[in-house]
């Protein structure tokens, strides 16, 4: 088994809970996040727009100033038979690719055990 970790805008969510559920993997778990990348942002741009009165000094612009902004994401966790993990990848770039920087990041990790709570079944049969 595998844990798919995927890290995807917010206004892609409801697409990719879709998608997920057709591509016939309803059970996942979806939680709200912030965060960045790697790639830098020239504030001094930013700047220029609210000091020349094209942005509004506002809390948002203000917050766009911010050279460690954290940016409102979506990460999605499913765990998946091995042979179900290209399926599940394929369908969550295929839903959130924009060709920009930005549109996620996907990890998959082994899952070593795993235990139903109610009745303590484990491995392969506690996912189900």
């Amino acid at each position: 088994m595998k844990e798919v970790m995927a890290f995807i805008r917010q206004n892609k969510i409801n697409r990719t809970k879709e998608a997920l559920a057709e591509a016939g993997f309803p059970s996942f778990t979806c939680r709200k996040c912030l965060g960045r990348g790697k790639k830098s942002v020239d504030y001094s741009l930013v700047k220029s727009l609210i000091e020349d009165g094209e942005m509004p000094l506002t809390q948002s612009a203000e917050a766009l100033t911010e050279s460690s902004r954290l940016i409102p994401k979506r990460f999605f966790t499913l765990v998946v038979d091995d042979t179900e993990v290209q399926k599940v990848v394929k369908t969550i770039i295929d839903v959130n690719s924009t060709g920009n920087p930005g549109d996620g990041k996907i990890f998959v990790i082994p899952i070593l055990e795993s235990y139903r709570v109610r009745d303590g079944e484990r491995d392969v049969d506690s996912i189900n």
